[in-house]
């Protein structure tokens, strides 16, 4: 079951953000409401995005127009992320998988290609493991995967650890809502500032579209959530893979200054068709800071299968 947006917005102070032909789309995810933002060629084979932290949908906005022409490009906001339900529990990526799985399927999705940023990419590794025979394939943008590349100690080497630092303070109990609360513009502004490569990637108005998605109700709480449920990610991920490693094609995406210098060969050792792919002058944030080459990148790969 799905429905169009009604008017208002599904969560309370958080506008709806538009995107020139596309539709806004709220399908039921196992009990849950999803935000998913669908529009492109009909006909075309189906492509669904997810973003990570601390973003929503949005941080596809100027790659979903490039799809558009060839694909049916459905963005989805995962659970607690932008205008999506939040629930109390169960950030598990394997729970979350199932919800988004739910939620293609409602849209009448039978097969599709899945290509997920950073917490999306967590998700969306145990999307494969779990629903393998309904992607064509998956590409994953900068994240390492918990239980898997994701590294269980953070370094104290001030070189490195300015890019994961934040696993260990998410995982604090109460700490993170106490300081965060009522900072959430200054905390976002970080990451998208510090993580991209160039500080002037992000716009007052983009920062301020973020914040306010983790700012309105739940939202900080379900940010921290995906963090603090990763070891039972990370734990789901090692049985799934005692099963069987991936057998779709992946494609790693890296950019030459992001997180993961190489994707594909992180990643190799448990997905049996693994090519990876660098993009220049990128940070983390990939999607926004080189789409034209993200759109590239992601056309050649599914051209290829």
């Amino acid at each position: 079951m799905t429905d169009t947006a009604p008017a208002g917005d599904r969560v309370s102070g958080l506008p709806l953000q538009d995107l020139a032909g596309f539709t806004h789309r709220f399908p039921d995810a196992g009990g849950i409401r999803l935000h998913a933002v669908e529009g492109g060629n009909p006909a075309g084979p189906a492509v669904v995005l997810l973003a990570g932290f601390p973003q929503t949908w949005w941080a596809w906005r100027t790659v979903m127009p490039g799809l558009a022409e060839r694909f049916r490009v459905i963005a989805i906001d995962l659970p607690g992320q932008g205008n999506s339900d939040r629930p109390d529990d169960s950030y598990d990526t394997h729970t979350v998988a199932a919800r988004v799985q739910a939620a293609v399927s409602a849209l009448d999705v039978p097969k599709y290609w899945l290509v997920a940023h950073d917490i999306g990419a967590w998700v969306a590794f145990s999307l494969a493991l779990k629903y393998e025979e309904r992607l064509h394939g998956v590409a994953l943008l900068d994240a390492g995967i918990p239980g898997i590349t994701l590294p269980d100690a953070i370094p104290t080497d001030p070189e490195r650890a300015w890019k994961t630092w934040h696993f260990a303070f998410h995982l604090v109990p109460d700490l993170p809502e106490t300081l965060l609360t009522g900072r959430e513009r200054a905390y976002v502004e970080w990451f998208l500032t510090v993580k991209a490569l160039s500080p002037k990637t992000f716009d007052s108005a983009e920062i301020d579209h973020y914040a306010a998605a983790i700012a309105a109700e739940g939202g900080l709480r379900a940010s921290l959530a995906y963090y603090r449920d990763a070891a039972e990610s990370a734990r789901k991920n090692h049985e799934a893979l005692e099963r069987g490693h991936l057998t779709v094609p992946l494609l790693g995406i890296s950019g030459s200054h992001g997180s993961i210098p190489d994707m594909a060969a992180s990643l190799s050792p448990w997905a049996d068709n693994a090519t990876g792919v660098v993009i220049p002058e990128a940070g983390h944030f990939i999607p926004e800071e080189q789409p034209a080459a993200v759109v590239d990148a992601l056309t050649a790969f599914l051209d290829r299968r």
